[in-house]
């Protein structure tokens, strides 16, 4: 999917027609590990989903860290290091929620010519997730594959054995929000992780 974007992106351009590439803005700034704002607009990597704020693990000294802080960190210090464009993908009128695919191009060094999905990173790195929809299927079905191979080989959060699972804790909530629902069936049980 991200392919098809870059097919005809920031390279080949018409002069008619306006990049639709932007640069996160020096000014924006981020609310989470896969959130940012500018301008009064909401930005939100999409198929992203960042560990929760409040939410905490164990680190390997034994010190207690907040998991959305640790994700909020990892995705600043990539956008500062790769100084990704991003392309919007979708968007949500009530919450001004632009969701986007930011890709970046290094110039020089091992990485030269290729290209970095932003979500990517952060997913096959162990410092977000894949993200969910309500019956909890993934948004984004490759991230899913980049998550599995985080966890199996224990990168970033999943290296820690208490890290609170986002999604679980999402579809938690949404699954006891539709059962406080007057006449709602019984919600079925978080999956095991």
């Amino acid at each position: 999917m991200i392919a098809v974007f870059l097919a005809g992106g920031a390279h080949a351009q018409d002069p008619a027609k306006p990049n639709p590439w932007f640069a996160i803005p020096k000014g924006a700034v981020f609310t989470t590990g896969d959130t940012w704002t500018y301008a009064g607009e909401t930005h939100r990597l999409y198929g992203v989903q960042a560990c929760l704020r409040g939410t905490h693990f164990t680190n390997g000294s034994g010190a207690r860290i907040d998991c959305g802080e640790a994700s909020l960190t990892m995705l600043v210090s990539l956008v500062r290091d790769l100084n990704p464009l991003c392309y919007s993908a979708g968007w949500q009128a009530v919450s001004k929620t632009r969701f986007v695919v930011c890709v970046a191009q290094p110039g020089q060094g091992a990485g030269a010519g290729s290209r970095i999905d932003l979500g990517t990173a952060l997913v096959s790195s162990g410092w977000a997730f894949a993200a969910v929809n309500p019956e909890g299927a993934a948004v984004h079905e490759p991230y899913l594959v980049a998550q599995a191979v985080a966890r199996k080989e224990r990168l970033g959060l999943w290296r820690f054995p208490d890290m609170p699972d986002p999604n679980a804790i999402i579809l938690r909530q949404i699954r006891a929000g539709a059962a406080a629902a007057p006449g709602a069936p019984l919600p079925a049980p978080a999956p095991v992780r």
